[in-house]
């Protein structure tokens, strides 16, 4: 159980606290470490209650309360004042909104104050309404560490015989962190089921399992990282950068004395490979990527976005060491000030960037923007990112390199017949995205007249296509000027203004 949620726990229950609300999903594994927590103190009993079958715990008290949640709350009213417990209510958010349940906790929460009573909320999210948060104590539990998955894989197996080596029982407990207790022993119990010995080959059904989890959330995406470093032309300052710190998540790098990276902030137009930056680096660290698309953190109700937030961090932070990869946060937080939404792209904000400072776990952050002036000055102060990089157009030889990586992929058994100094020379001010759509269309030349596209092909696509920095020249220009001014460093040697 988590060493932190049983100290703080036990904290509150002598400082008498009397309502408490643990928001989480794993319902029997809170329950377990409160009843952990509980079992050394004197005169302190566990009451679990729920709408469907009221109290369970107490022959006495069997089935009080069923489908009454006031009487629930009565029935603590009514015991003596020196019989101490602990009651879990499960669900018991959903019955908050009502003024009587409302009136009930805040009268119950001066009685238990001196008495050794007390009353824990278990709710699968954050709802609680204005007239209740001064009176509720909101307490973290985390989902399982690695320590805690690790005892648990290991009492599985030892049930069965099976004792893996090292390497795979490392293996297992990486692909497991960020799963509730819960889906572990189910994905685990559906590789038992076989019949067969766990092996490396099962810790892609612990992956599978991990994605489907995730995406319940509808907040992270578990993305797949297929792309390498060398598949990103150019960008060699950012390249080095990375390479430097490809060993920074290491023992090794602990034992020395360097914190874990923060992240990058990458600042350019669309199309210059900031995205294929981010799953880059995921892959050569070998690390699982999140995509967090920040505009599903907004949701409708009072109070959930910033619930979503939380979980978002929570998540990230169980599943680290892992790459948080944040696409166009320009979009999500420009104008947080001027938005008329009661407050909340303010509050998100503040959750988010308060994080960026003070996290001291293993998550990596690569956030994209395309309109640097848009976002929040306390995004770009120094300690939220390791460092800001612009990524500008791709100059003459970033541009060959860049055709180099696509014709390699796509015609690997004749790239030599292409002329690339040329292509590079006549695509003046297109970025690597552009170059990619010349080359698909170049194809669709080719295929249409039934043979294989040419060096001709793709200048002939080329001159169809009007590059957005063209159309966009304003915008690189304040960028570069920003970039001037020393406010980020560039990720190409050779910087390359449109012309």
């Amino acid at each position: 159980m988590s060493k932190a949620f049983r100290e703080e726990f036990k904290l509150l229950l002598r400082a008498c606290y009397p309502l408490l609300y643990v928001p989480t999903l794993e319902e029997e594994r809170v329950e377990m470490a409160i009843a952990d927590c509980v079992k050394n103190l004197q005169n302190r009993t566990v009451y679990r209650w729920d709408f469907v079958d009221g109290y369970q715990d107490n022959p006495n008290s069997m089935g009080a309360g069923k489908r009454n949640p006031l009487q629930a709350l009565e029935f603590i009213e009514k015991l003596p004042s020196n019989v101490g417990g602990v009651f879990i209510l499960r669900d018991f958010q959903r019955f908050l909104e009502d003024i009587s349940i409302a009136r009930k906790l805040r009268n119950l929460a001066r009685r238990l104050k001196s008495e050794p009573k007390n009353i824990v909320i278990v709710a699968p999210e954050i709802n609680i309404p204005a007239d209740l948060r001064e009176t509720l104590t909101i307490l973290k539990f985390p989902l399982p560490d690695a320590s805690e998955i690790r005892a648990e894989i290991e009492r599985l197996l030892q049930s069965i015989g099976q004792n893996p080596s090292s390497i795979l029982m490392d293996e297992l407990v990486r692909a497991a962190q960020g799963l509730s207790l819960e889906r572990i022993r189910r994905v685990l119990t559906q590789i038992l089921a076989s019949g067969t010995a766990i092996t490396e080959e099962d810790v892609e059904l612990i992956l599978a399992e991990k994605r489907q989890s995730i995406q319940q959330t509808q907040i992270l995406d578990f993305y797949p990282a297929k792309e390498e470093i060398t598949d990103i032309g150019g960008l060699d300052n950012l390249k080095e950068w990375l390479l430097r710190r490809g060993s920074a998540f290491s023992p090794k790098a602990r034992q020395y004395g360097l914190p874990y990276p923060r992240g990058l902030l990458l600042v350019g137009i669309q199309g210059t490979g900031k995205s294929l930056t981010a799953k880059a680096i995921a892959h050569h660290w070998h690390l699982p990527l999140l995509r967090l698309d920040v505009g599903r953190l907004f949701a409708g109700l009072v109070g959930e976005s910033e619930s979503r937030t939380r979980q978002m961090i929570e998540l990230a932070e169980a599943l680290a060491p892992c790459i948080l990869w944040i696409d166009e946060i320009d979009k999500a937080f420009a104008g947080t000030d001027s938005k008329g939404d009661g407050g909340t792209t303010s509050r998100v904000f503040g959750t988010f960037i308060t994080w960026l400072a003070e996290k001291q776990s293993p998550v990596f952050v690569v956030a994209t923007a395309n309109q640097i002036h848009q976002l929040p000055p306390e995004m770009l102060r120094k300690g939220r990112f390791d460092e800001i990089f612009f990524v500008g157009l791709p100059n003459q030889e970033e541009r060959e390199a860049i055709f180099n990586v696509h014709l390699t992929r796509l015609r690997p058994h004749n790239v030599k017949s292409y002329d690339i100094k040329r292509l590079a020379y006549e695509t003046p001010d297109f970025s690597g995205a552009e170059i990619e759509q010349t080359l698909i269309e170049a194809m669709h030349l080719g295929f249409s007249q039934d043979r294989d596209f040419t060096t001709d092909d793709v200048l002939e696509a080329a001159s169809q296509i009007i590059p957005l920095a063209r159309t966009a020249k304003e915008q690189i220009e304040f960028l570069q000027n920003w970039v001037a001014s020393g406010k980020a460093r560039l990720a190409s040697r050779k910087s390359f203004l449109p012309s």
